[in-house]
């Protein structure tokens, strides 16, 4: 069995455009667009957008961050996958809190509420392996989620955050794949520490001897936190990390690593609107492959 895996913090559901003079104060207070030389800064709903780039990219998992809980359904519809959902922080008056990020999402920013999704297509997966674990979903395609959990990784200030724990089935009736979905602390590197080995002590023990991807946006660099990082591989056996300076990460553990983990060039995130680039998230998704067993 080989699997695409794809990370990405979804800025809340909005365009990052390279020239900071886009983000304008007209912008940001009357929910504007601003033009520039080869950007677009459209402050506006981007649901349709987000989930075409994700609907055409080639991947059988993503593990999604900052994403607006109202988006889980027509995301997972979009792609054809199967949605796991857990709520981070932000998330009372959900209804208001919605009506007014898709008014003016710049504005709002991260006031909407946010969550993990994990998504999980159903053409990675045996035929026979769906049948045992329940045949078919309400929308009518294959089951491929078996399991759900959730774990809240730090309580408290500045902010709640949680863990998205997904168990899977698995191609050609092999062991169920594991996926650990997370958002880490952010601007406090001791919080974020504390936030991933919570996580990946309770992953690691709910996978048992199941295959485990272990990934989001950790908020933490293995240039500045090699010790966090060697722990996750040697006490964990969570296996490796994007690279130096990289704050999105894919660790793998009972998992041959076939493409290592890389960010996508800003291209690939960039549709085009009125003959500009309309760029999403501040973040680039990551993407790796990995092989479990040795089974190609």
């Amino acid at each position: 069995m080989q699997l695409t895996a794809l990370s990405w913090n979804l800025f809340h559901g909005r365009d990052f455009p390279p020239d900071p003079a886009l983000f304008s104060r007209r912008s940001r207070l009357l929910g504007t667009s601003e033009r520039g030389a080869t950007h677009v800064q459209l402050n506006r709903e981007l649901l349709a957008e987000f989930a075409t780039v994700l609907a055409g990219a080639e991947w059988d998992i993503a593990l999604l961050q900052e994403c607006p809980p109202r988006w889980w359904a027509p995301l997972a519809a979009a792609c054809d996958a199967e949605p796991h959902g857990a709520l981070t922080s932000r998330n009372s008056l959900a209804p208001l809190r919605a009506l007014l990020a898709r008014r003016n999402p710049d504005l709002l920013a991260a006031a909407e509420g946010g969550s993990n999704l994990t998504l999980a297509r159903p053409a990675a997966f045996s035929a026979a392996t769906h049948a045992a674990i329940g045949g078919l979903s309400r929308s009518g395609t294959p089951r491929t989620i078996f399991e759900r959990r959730e774990l809240t990784i730090h309580r408290g200030r500045p902010e709640r955050r949680a863990m998205a724990f997904t168990r899977l089935a698995a191609a050609g009736g092999g062991p169920r794949l594991c996926v650990a979905n997370l958002h880490a602390t952010n601007d406090r590197p001791r919080m974020a520490r504390e936030d991933v080995l919570r996580a990946a002590a309770a992953a690691t023990e709910w996978a048992g001897e199941s295959p485990l991807v272990f990934g989001g946006d950790l908020n933490l660099r293995p240039a500045e936190s090699p010790a966090v990082f060697a722990e996750l591989r040697d006490r964990f056996g969570l296996a490796a990390p994007t690279g130096p300076d990289a704050i999105d990460h894919l660790l793998a553990r009972g998992l041959d690593t076939v493409a290592p983990p890389r960010p996508w060039p800003p291209e690939r995130r960039e549709l085009r609107v009125d003959g500009l680039a309309l760029r999403l998230s501040d973040h680039a998704p990551v993407e790796a492959r990995f092989a479990d067993g040795g089974r190609r």
